[in-house]
């Protein structure tokens, strides 16, 4: 393939990725950005591989490495859960990074590459390879961290070390120095020193970030992550004069930024606030750590149903509103959702579902499930758009979730979620919680949601009583 053949086909996928990155910030039009993404990498792939800069003594090497890789992404595909999609992100994040860390050290010591570059060319290159290396490194570190909270491998509770913001501004100070040094070497023997120094210390600063995060903040690291992830690539990009992987990682870096705005914003956190750490913990305790306002204390007594009291609570409404949470998602309750849902709307009931935008593990991760589930897009509504409605509504059905119905967000001043905008669930007649016990979220606060008096608890696993709620809703 000539060199302007794989241009034009670099910019035919540029147009395909812009294009799919357009169909994904829509669910109806979801599918059709997957596969406008799908067809791009395709063409970038092919256009590559069959470059003009590809020896034919590298195919045996790159189909062998082809190979393996999709062998390893279809299995993935055919294996990893639902619930598992969080982690599995974070892991190809990691990926990202360790590829920009390989590609900047092997083309620093490429002596065909070094020979190319004088002067002031050589210097660009050089502070090319250092951060690119440097990005990769925190993003592969920080990527194997997230990885490890989101799967319960590593506990979800944030470790906040002493002085830790000295420590990182120690941190960067070496690396700075380090990077004049580095620039400023004449043999490749002289600067690794430097880069592999930069690189331990990038890698720890990638841990020690993570691990300073709370596991309320778990989905807008993982925006992060993607964004960071990028600027790897496009990093990896400038390091091999590739402008696709500029263009593209560019697109990701930025669309990862944008969304990590928008997901502080839904929490109402700032971004460098989230970096800082110490919002949440591991949960699952009512009254865990991270709380000292009265909504970690319990309000009073909860008042448990069963599934044919929470089926004719159904029956008799009007206005239904569904809120689903991880624990929907734990619970593959997707599909019996579904079913339920449509079964009211046959009755002539109004459902609609209210999703919080760090519902979940990671960005847009119920609107997932619901659309695997088959839920009409058109009832599918965002957190601003039902929060006026919940006066109105008959039953507020809560599949789940925790934080983002805590009414100790807008009550309690002194709670670690105080200001954060949550579904006003407690506003409507009657609101159903359904939980497997009276564990707090992810915030490790407790919810005085469960203790109100127009509350109902429906405990036990979510998909099983769904189930009886819908056998008994048929009966």
């Amino acid at each position: 393939m000539s060199a302007t053949l794989a241009t034009v086909s670099y910019i035919g996928a540029t147009i395909l990725f812009i294009l799919s990155l357009g169909g994904l910030s829509n669910p109806e039009t979801s599918r059709r950005g997957n596969l406008y993404g799908m067809i791009g990498m395709t063409i970038a792939v092919l256009a590559t591989v069959f470059g003009p800069q590809i020896t034919p003594a590298g195919y045996v090497w790159i189909i062998a490495a082809m190979a393996v890789g999709a062998s390893i992404g279809l299995y993935a595909a055919r294996v990893v859960k639902m619930t598992q999609m969080p982690e599995l992100v974070a892991l190809m994040h990691s990926l990202v990074g360790l590829a920009a860390m390989l590609v900047g050290f092997a083309n620093y010591i490429d002596p065909a590459a070094a020979g190319t570059f004088k002067g002031a060319e050589k210097t660009i290159h050089e502070l090319e390879i250092y951060l690119g290396i440097l990005i990769g490194a925190v993003t592969f570190s920080g990527s194997v961290i997230a990885f490890g909270k989101l799967s319960a491998k590593i506990s979800g509770k944030p470790v906040l070390l002493p002085g830790r913001h000295w420590l990182n501004l120690a941190g960067l100070l070496v690396v700075i120095g380090f990077g004049w040094h580095f620039i400023n070497t004449h043999t490749v023997a002289d600067g690794m020193i430097p880069l592999i120094v930069m690189t331990v210390i990038a890698l720890l600063f990638g841990i020690h970030m993570v691990m300073a995060i709370g596991g309320a903040d778990m989905p807008v690291v993982i925006s992060m992550l993607n964004s960071y992830s990028g600027w790897a690539a496009a990093a990896t990009g400038f390091m091999l004069n590739n402008d696709l992987l500029i263009v593209t990682g560019a697109l990701v870096g930025s669309s990862g930024a944008i969304l990590s705005y928008i997901m502080c914003r839904a929490m109402n956190r700032r971004f460098l606030s989230v970096i800082a750490g110490g919002f949440g913990t591991e949960g699952g305790v009512p009254g865990a750590a991270g709380g000292g306002g009265k909504g970690n204390e319990p309000a009073g007594e909860v008042v448990a149903i069963q599934a044919a009291e929470t089926a004719e609570l159904l029956r008799e409404a009007r206005n239904v509103i569904i809120v689903p949470g991880y624990g929907m998602a734990v619970a593959q309750a997707q599909h019996a959702v579904y079913e339920i849902t449509k079964h009211l709307r046959e009755m002539g009931i109004n459902v609609r579902f209210g999703i919080h935008p760090v519902a979940g593990r990671m960005p847009g991760h119920m609107n997932v499930l619901l659309a695997e589930a088959r839920v009409p897009y058109d009832i599918v509504f965002e957190m601003d758009e039902l929060n006026v409605d919940f006066p109105e509504t008959d039953v507020a059905m809560v599949i789940g979730a925790n934080d983002i119905v805590n009414p100790s967000a807008q009550e309690d001043p002194a709670s670690p979620i105080a200001g954060m905008p949550v579904l006003e669930v407690w506003k409507a007649k009657t609101s159903i919680v359904m939980k497997r016990s009276m564990a707090s979220g992810y915030a490790g606060v407790d919810n005085p949601l469960f203790y109100k008096e127009n509350n109902r608890m429906l405990f036990g696993d979510a998909k099983k009583m769904l189930d009886e709620v819908l056998v008994a809703l048929k009966g």
